[in-house]
């Protein structure tokens, strides 16, 4: 059984007609296949397809982005890699199975790979957190990211998370340090490191493993510092209006590749991800090939590099310095800056010395 999105009825209601007509049998037993109306129909459906998902609003996005049938990291560790080795546990507490992790290779090159997995249906759901990373988890990718670098073997991330999760017991264990040291270990790294938002890229728990040579996103993936209903709720005290929340984010693929926050969009298939999977597949692979062969001929001191400047540049042209060159102007008005405070604070502190005086003056008159 399908699962369709609010916005999706015209779409349910083509693909149920469909069925009934490639279906030679009805209520009223054998009858002819009208071939003609199938052709009709499907153009219809394609047509409708193809308008609607070519004007979604972020909101839809982010619910396609969230779509129950969407491909999970599981699926497509399964399907992309070859002699996949699990590699489990922190070494401080224990496993963290919303995230998977280990050695595989791609191409006959060996990597390692990392994917935040929400599960399929309710009872792995339940078991993979819904994809929300505890500490020993992001620990774990931690210690497989320094054995990745010791050896040379680039990493690969799948991001899919709504944040990280923030129960009693994580932060007990240090949740804020974990993903802190996950960002510092990330852009460490003398091997190239990619990171494919395939759903939602929620916060903390998605930048943790996101601070990569490249970040990519699926089209209808989104990656933002909070959830829209969370921005919602925050700033209008109205969960209601996320919407308005989901279109001030800029929270969708193209947003961000226009922001260079994201370095690719990957094409999905008319209708989402989860409507042609053998496309998506073969789109990310060829994706994952080509940045790959990108950081070859890259020295390790190259990608270190790259990846700094990567971030370093972000925000530059929105009204920070444009060039590194400009850093020399920032730095002097940020001295002069420093000297007006101190300035203010001589000035301030005169000022109270002078109003003690002036009313001990006043007491002895």
């Amino acid at each position: 059984m399908k699962n369709y999105l609010n916005f999706e009825s015209d779409i349910k209601n083509l693909e149920n007609e469909l069925e009934k007509l490639k279906d030679p049998f009805n209520q009223e037993g054998l009858s002819e296949v009208d071939t003609k109306k199938i052709s009709k129909t499907q153009v219809e459906l394609e047509k409708k397809l193809k308008n609607i998902y070519a004007n979604l609003d972020p909101w839809q996005i982010t619910l396609v982005a969230r779509h129950e049938d969407r491909p999970k990291s599981k699926y497509l560790i399964d399907n992309l890699f070859d002699d996949f080795i699990s590699l489990e546990g922190d070494r401080y507490y224990g496993e963290d199975q919303s995230v998977i992790t280990g050695l595989a290779r791609f191409n006959g090159q060996s990597v390692l790979v990392i994917g935040q997995e929400k599960g399929e249906n309710l009872e792995t759901r339940i078991q993979r957190n819904f994809g929300m990373m505890r500490p020993e988890g992001y620990r774990k990718t931690i210690r497989l990211m320094k054995l990745a670098d010791k050896f040379g073997i680039p990493i690969i991330s799948f991001i899919d998370t709504p944040g990280a999760y923030p129960g009693v017991g994580a932060e007990e264990r240090g949740q804020a340090e974990a993903i802190a040291r996950s960002i510092e270990c990330s852009m460490k790294l003398k091997v190239p490191n990619l990171a494919i938002v395939i759903g939602e890229g929620g916060s903390g728990g998605a930048i943790a493993l996101a601070s990569s040579n490249k970040v990519l996103m699926l089209e209808n993936a989104i990656y933002s510092v909070i959830s829209p209903e969370g921005c919602a709720t925050i700033l209008w005290r109205d969960p209601k209006k996320m919407l308005d929340a989901a279109k001030a984010m800029k929270l969708s693929a193209k947003d961000l590749l226009e922001l260079n926050i994201i370095d690719e969009i990957i094409t999905e298939p008319v209708g989402g991800a989860h409507r042609d999977r053998d496309t998506i597949l073969e789109n990310i692979k060829n994706s994952i090939s080509k940045n790959l062969d990108f950081f070859k001929t890259m020295t390790a001191e190259d990608i270190l590099n790259h990846r700094k400047d990567k971030f370093l540049k972000i925000g530059r042209n929105k009204g920070f310095v444009t060039d590194p060159e400009s850093l020399i102007a920032v730095q002097a008005t940020s001295y002069n800056l420093q000297e007006i405070v101190k300035s203010k604070k001589n000035i301030l502190i005169t000022t109270i010395v002078m109003g003690i005086l002036l009313g001990i003056i006043f007491l002895i008159l």
